[in-house]
């Protein structure tokens, strides 16, 4: 008898493991979608406002520019404090103004590197997505470093509009690389952590657009930074 029930305990532990797991994949999954449907529609506001003159003028030729630069910021809070149906449209939204506010970089670079390092950047981020995924070791260390060094580049950006400096513009492109793959790992496995802290299924869709917020900004800033670096000017 002991040992019948020594088998069912083991099975119930080997079911409820593998509906985690598949629960998981799931939560992975959602989360990815949300931002790889982010980064199409920025990519398609990013063409839409560069082939539009008139659109494009109005943006980056007056200083509407910097609030379409700056909005994004009071939308992540936005997202952040929102209910789930808010932080779904605010989603959108502020991924949306992201795409008109990089749609310089047509102007500025030719077609084909924007492509090329947009798959560049995309690689890059699956495998660190992916070692953060599958590794059995605690980023959080590596987290908290890569986010003060975030910070950090922060800073030098600010510094340079003044300084204009191509040296340090170099080095900020060259850390900054480095400090969002990083990031793309440690957010993949905290993204992975908090699901397995158990939460009901609205807090759970909320997780999966904040997982999602994250990882979008990991890619477009590793775009940038890549661009800045590898992208032919026109």
């Amino acid at each position: 008898m002991a040992t019948d029930y020594t088998r069912l305990n083991k099975t119930t532990r080997h079911m409820d493991t593998a509906a985690l797991d598949e629960g998981l994949r799931s939560h992975m999954l959602k989360v990815y979608n949300y931002m790889a449907s982010g980064l199409a529609l920025s990519g398609a506001a990013a063409a839409f406002t560069a082939s539009n003159d008139t659109l494009y003028n109005a943006v980056f030729g007056t200083p509407l520019q910097w609030v379409v630069m700056l909005a994004p910021l009071g939308l992540l809070f936005v997202i952040a404090r929102g209910s789930v149906k808010t932080a779904k449209l605010t989603y959108w939204i502020m991924v949306a103004t992201f795409g008109v506010s990089i749609a310089y970089i047509f102007e500025v670079y030719t077609a084909e590197s924007v492509v090329q390092v947009f798959f560049i950047t995309a690689a890059t981020f699956g495998a660190s997505s992916l070692f953060g995924y599958v590794t059995k070791r605690d980023l959080t260390n590596m987290g908290s470093f890569m986010i003060m060094g975030l910070f950090g580049i922060i800073i030098a950006s600010v510094v340079n509009i003044f300084m204009a400096s191509s040296m340090l513009a170099f080095v900020v492109s060259i850390l900054g690389v480095l400090i969002f793959t990083g990031l793309t790992a440690y957010d993949t496995q905290r993204i992975k952590a908090e699901y397995y802290q158990g939460h009901s299924d609205e807090v759970l869709e909320k997780g999966a657009i904040m997982g999602a917020v994250s990882l979008y900004l990991n890619f477009l800033n590793l775009f940038m930074m890549l661009l800045s670096l590898l992208g032919n000017r026109n």
